[in-house]
């Protein structure tokens, strides 16, 4: 029931159109949390964005996102393709908490697709009907909110926007893991564990620091169930900021919700290292006048009787949604002290959810610059040597007189190190170059004629297009050393 977004329709050209979405492309704020009778009174001024003509009076409902189906033959059955990839780990938290052995803290990784019926398809990679998407659902004590190893990001300092610097029109400021925790500004060890860890990711995949920030969540925009939650936005110069990376602390609603449908527990049982014991009141049904009266929800009352206060005359149980009396002389009520070994608990739920697509495409344009090289436009890829589709490109500069067995036997011995390596020998060599600074590959190794005589190569920087002479035998080491960072280009010259 939350998959849904709120869309009106042009009453001139009957254009579906997201209406959040003309609210936010003329600046109008919080439009994702307005009501559909609030956004309808904002846009009525508007363009369409369609036709441009102004959209007037126009009525603002929600739309579900959820993809539906049939299932089976003869379509008597209705399905839903999932909008989202986490609800298979709730759904198996029985299966998985067994292996784990029963233990708190645990978590489980997806990856997968999901599927959205967007109103509005746009922005390229950015907003898709059908995309990749990987969730994480960790599992933790709802009283132990430290993370065991929080003490790996406990300095690890970078900008946060927190709610009240939103609603103050502040900019973001940089904290440490430690102090936003101690602060409250983030509301746990593991929420900020793995806004760290996020930000760590992003910006060794390629993202640009100085583009990259964490929104949290304001007030009105976040879940009701939600303990704290936050962004992780890339800086489009086309979109401007994107959702990339949510991060949520969702205590117990999913397993709750679970819980009430199925009819499971959806609890882990947390033994104690030493017995408590503790006075608890019993209640005895009496099941050879309860079985006759209530016959087959005798049972389910005797059970029912447990988890309600009774009164002075009796209590009252609720049994698949009927309420039913219990007289006082039906049951008997004991205070006794047992022996507690443990309890069971509902564990709650840090969420972090990866957008994939919007990480690749944030990646793609933090990398890609054009620069003028000889008047010519030289356009160009930085990835991060890590993650670089081609590691390295192998160019003979004449694909003959023994140039190209150099070079191949060059590519293959790179490859059995584990690098991604591309042999090249179609054109000229600047050309090959250039091809390769289009895909991002950060060095090129040429063989020429000086190579056969005394065993070097030239070895070519993407970034700073510098060349150096070095030893054929070199490279094994040299290219594992510059990808991993163990090494620079610069003390090669």
């Amino acid at each position: 029931k939350g998959f849904s977004d709120k869309m009106c329709q042009c009453p001139a050209c009957n254009e579906y159109l997201r209406a959040d979405h003309i609210a936010q492309d003329h600046d109008i704020p919080n439009a994702a949390t307005l009501s559909c009778e609030e956004l309808a009174e904002k846009i009525c001024v508007l363009p369409c964005p369609a036709c441009s003509k102004v959209l007037g009076k126009v009525d603002v409902f929600s739309f579900n996102l959820m993809f539906q189906t049939t299932i089976g033959p003869g379509s008597q059955r209705k399905g839903y393709l999932r909008p989202e990839t986490a609800q298979g780990i709730f759904v198996d938290f029985g299966r998985l908490l067994r292996f784990y052995r029963d233990k708190l803290p645990f978590g489980t990784v997806q990856i997968g697709r999901s599927y959205r019926n967007e109103i509005s398809p746009r922005q390229g990679m950015i907003r898709l009907r059908e995309f990749t998407q990987a969730e994480a659902e960790i599992f933790v004590h709802p009283e132990m909110k430290d993370h065991p190893n929080f003490a790996r990001y406990a300095d690890y300092a970078f900008p946060l926007l927190t709610s009240k610097q939103q609603l103050a029109g502040q900019e973001a400021k940089t904290y440490t893991m430690k102090d936003a925790v101690d602060q409250g500004i983030i509301a746990n060890e593991y929420v900020a564990y793995y806004l760290a860890l996020t930000h760590e990711l992003l910006v060794s995949v390629g993202v640009k620091p100085e583009k990259l920030r964490f929104r949290q969540h304001l007030p009105d925009e976040r879940a009701h169930y939600a303990e704290d939650c936050w962004d992780a936005e890339t800086l489009s110069g086309r979109f401007g900021w994107v959702e990339t990376v949510g991060i949520a602390d969702r205590t117990d609603y999913d397993l709750k919700a679970h819980a009430e449908q199925s009819g499971d527990s959806f609890t882990a049982y947390i033994q104690f290292d030493e017995p408590r014991r503790e006075k608890r009141r019993v209640i005895n049904a009496n099941m050879g006048v309860l079985g006759p009266k209530y016959r087959g929800k005798a049972k389910a009352i005797s059970d029912a009787l447990q988890e309600v206060p009774p009164g002075s005359d009796g209590a009252t149980v609720i049994i698949d949604g009927e309420e039913i009396f219990v007289p006082s002389d039906l049951y008997e009520v004991k205070e006794e002290e047992v022996d507690v070994r443990g309890v069971d608990v509902r564990p709650h739920v840090i969420e972090p959810s990866y957008g994939i697509d919007r990480m690749i495409y944030a990646v793609l344009e933090h990398s890609y610059f054009e620069e003028e090289v000889e008047g010519e436009i030289r356009k160009v890829m930085r990835f991060p040597c890590r993650i670089a589709p081609v590691q390295a490109a192998i160019f003979p500069l004449m694909a003959r007189d023994g140039l190209d067995v150099m070079a191949k036997e060059i590519t293959r011995t790179l490859q059995e190190q584990g690098i991604l390596v591309e042999y090249d020998d179609s054109g000229a060599i600047g050309r090959r170059y250039r091809r390769q600074d289009e895909i991002g590959t950060p060095f090129a190794v040429t063989v020429d004629y000086d190579s056969l005589k005394d065993n070097t190569v030239t070895l070519r920087d993407r970034d700073s297009m510098q060349q150096v002479r070095v030893s054929k035998d070199q490279l094994t080491d040299l290219i594992p050393a510059l990808i991993r960072g163990k090494s620079s280009f610069s003390s090669l010259i």
